[in-house]
């Protein structure tokens, strides 16, 4: 069904025309193309460095250890050490100065409850990226500090296995993930595969979700019991030119038979084969003519109808396959850590089960292995029951794992006992530490670091000013004043509840008579749909759609607002509430976000125009309004709802604070300093890679995750021009 247009009313506009995309689109995407591969081969005549985000990790949570591969990387480049595993930095010898801001107090939650006030940092990166709670010492963490081991004789409890549970202190139990989300006793397979509202929230592929319409359904159906078999799966991707794909599959039976281990060619061009994580190269990958719909033909044939899938993070095994599978158990979330973090496979293996896997010395990972490996570790949980694995007291193993562990004794002088302080010393430089006095940390007693300490966040800005330029690394740290724990959790709520809000609209009135079935088609066709009622409190029907993105919620108010549907002239508009009073001011700076500002690459463009063109669709598209990280953040957080219209009285605290209007309250600090760090930001030389760092909170009365942004002084002038379709 169509909406029609209103002859006394306003038109569409002739952006939001449906038509075929004419061909010459097509012609543009070739010359694209051609363009990028010209880039991809031929070196530019002035080299600057840029970054790519190309190989971001799923959930965009990139480690402090990660972020202090970078930090290295940039500092002495490829020839001394590995590229940065989540990243690419290109042309790191045309870096000029790196400097690292900090805003001790922040999280992920400061920047989207005042996003608004963020103008300069929202706008400015484009690269943006969540990081885990804070350690104790935050800035160690970020410049490899704690992981600096003593040269010469390896100590033993790096060489052996790990601590047993007996050598532990005792612990609380009920504390304990495990326990809080499972209970203390043994219970049957059923009770630990996930339900579909767990796969939703870790994007596992689900029938009649956008972005799985050609996945392949695996056809088990059947009735699943606590004595149905388990498959362990793995897949090993590579890089191509429209993403990661499939390079091989391993399915291990519950006997810990290899019943299908296949090497697969992918559709695509390959940019990266991931070697040194799939073990996959150009020469074992010539021969082979597997193609992808040629195992999923295959799994469909060995899978009984009540086969469960065993796998760690098996989302991104799932969709390598592009199948669907609806009985799973992810060891990953089995395992479940504090703050919603994952243990390594390799790590689960060692401490579990006390066998090695992936080994440094082996090229890749061994499919078959980690297959084997996921299955044996879901047996040992159901045999032994939750209130056995919660008495490893996994948290403290992995804590002494990644505080003692080496790789091998080379890597251990080249990276593990190597900070950025010693990169920058062996190049004859030394690192700038601004902070208050105040805030002491390790990295103000080390060596060749030049430690400024100031009486408060006003002077580190002044000495900031005179001091950046002269040195090629430094770290600026402002400390802010955190919510108090109420505050918080109140601020979680209501920042859930807006974007709920926002994702929301009222349509109608409609006929009593009207169609509803095709009233529910039309507003599906603009995006996922959470929930949809139907409202007879009023004279007139009207309908009540609850979008799972914001962008569907705002392109069904401008596609429909005003418009003649079903004989009716509907208004589309969201719930008038105090959380969305502000709510168009929000949407316009959104999709000013440098995240969401056209296509800087033609991969980006070409996956676009793939769907676009793949099928007989009529076309319905936006810029788009949340960055991708926040997608995940936003699913971490526990629903909140509440009815419309309902008035939210802030707390006593913020009201107090916000009288006062002191400089240290979150609201105005985040206007204030994002505005100090971007005079500091435009006064920085071309071509230095700035980090923005909002470390996250950590109390006893929980935590919140942080965020980074980052970016390089100019890098734009070197990307190609924006191109949109």
């Amino acid at each position: 069904m169509e909406p029609e247009r209103q002859r006394s009313g306003r038109t569409l506009k002739k952006g939001r025309k449906r038509s075929r995309i004419p061909s010459k689109l097509v012609g543009a995407a070739e010359a694209m193309r051609s363009r990028w591969d010209l880039e991809e081969n031929q070196q530019p005549v002035a080299k600057k460095a840029r970054l790519s985000t190309i190989l971001f990790t799923e959930n965009c949570e990139i480690t402090h250890g990660q972020l202090c591969e970078l930090l290295k990387y940039a500092v002495l480049g490829k020839s001394s050490f590995p590229k940065p595993s989540w990243c690419q930095l290109f042309h790191q010898n045309h870096l000029n100065n790196v400097v690292v801001f900090i805003l001790q107090g922040l999280s992920q939650l400061h920047f989207y409850k005042f996003y608004l006030e963020f103008g300069f940092l929202r706008k400015a990166f484009k690269h943006k990226f969540c990081l885990p709670p804070p350690s104790s010492d935050f800035l160690a963490d970020i410049i490899g500090l704690q992981k600096k081991q003593i040269i010469g004789n390896l100590p033993k409890a790096m060489e052996g296995a790990l601590p047993s549970a007996s050598s532990k202190v005792s612990i609380n139990l009920q504390k304990d993930p495990i326990i809080q989300k499972y209970g203390s006793k043994k219970v049957g397979l059923t009770s630990y595969l996930l339900t579909k509202e767990e796969m939703e929230t870790y994007h596992f592929p689900l029938q009649g979700f956008p972005d799985c319409e050609n996945f392949v359904p695996t056809k088990c159906n059947g009735s699943v019991t606590d004595n149905s078999p388990l498959f362990g799966l793995d897949c090993e991707m590579c890089l191509t030119s429209k993403g990661r794909e499939l390079t091989r599959i391993s399915l291990v039976a519950e006997g810990g038979d290899c019943v299908m281990d296949e090497l697969v060619k992918p559709d695509n061009k390959i940019v990266d084969y991931l070697t040194s994580f799939s073990g996959i190269t150009k020469k074992i990958l010539n021969p082979v003519t597997t193609k992808l719909k040629d195992v999923q033909r295959q799994l469909k044939m060995l899978l009984p109808p009540d086969a469960v899938l065993v796998g760690h993070s098996l989302d991104l095994d799932l969709r390598a396959l592009k199948m669907i599978h609806p009985y799973v158990i992810d060891t990953s979330l089995l395992y479940v850590r504090e703050q919603g973090r994952r243990f390594k496979l390799k790590f689960l293996a060692k401490a579990i089960l006390g066998k090695d896997i992936q080994c440094p010395d082996r090229l890749g990972h061994d499919a078959t292995e980690d297959a084997r490996t996921t299955l044996e570790l879901a047996r040992y949980f159901l045999k032994y029951g939750p209130k056995k694995i919660a008495e490893l007291n996994l948290e403290a193993l992995s804590s002494h794992q990644e505080s003692q562990e080496p790789k091998n004794k080379a890597e251990l002088v080249q990276q593990l006992n190597t900070s950025v302080l010693e990169c920058l010393d062996s190049v004859g430089q030394k690192l700038l530490f601004l902070t208050r006095e105040a805030d002491a940390s390790a990295l103000s007693s080390s060596q060749n670091c030049q430690t400024i300490k100031c009486l408060s966040n006003k002077e580190v800005l002044e000495q900031a000013r005179v001091e950046i330029p002269l040195f090629p690394f430094s770290i600026v740290q402002f400390s802010l004043e955190p919510f108090s724990p109420s505050l918080t959790e109140e601020m979680k709520k209501r920042i859930k509840i807006k974007w709920t809000e926002m994702s929301t609209v009222y349509a109608g009135p409609f006929n009593k008579n009207c169609n509803l079935r095709a009233l529910k088609r039309l507003f599906k066709s603009f995006g996922p749909v959470r929930s949809m009622t139907f409202v007879l409190e009023t004279h007139q029907p009207h309908l009540c759609i609850q979008y799972e993105v914001l962008e569907a919620a705002q392109l069904a108010i401008e596609s429909l607002d005003d418009i003649l549907v079903e004989g009716s002239c509907i208004k589309v508009q969201r719930p008038v509430t105090e959380l969305t009073l502000d709510c168009d001011t929000l949407v316009n700076e959104l999709e000013q976000d440098s995240e969401n500002r056209g296509f800087k690459t033609f991969s980006s463009a070409q996956r676009a125009l793939s769907i676009l063109t793949g099928k007989d669709w009529k076309l319905k598209g936006r810029h788009a309004l949340t960055p991708r990280h926040l997608h995940a953040w936003l699913r971490g957080l526990p629903h909140e709802s509440r009815l419309p219209g309902v008035r939210v009285i802030p707390p006593p605290l913020e009201q107090e604070a916000l009288q006062m209007l002191k400089v240290d309250h979150p609201k105005i600090a985040a206007w204030h300093w994002g505005r100090k760090i971007g005079k500091l930001y435009h006064n920085l030389c071309s071509g230095t890679l700035c980090l923005i760092l909002l470390p996250g909170t950590k109390s006893t009365h929980g935590s919140l995750s942080g965020l980074g942004l980052m970016g390089i002084k100019d890098e734009e002038e070197s990307t190609t021009p924006n191109t949109c379709l």
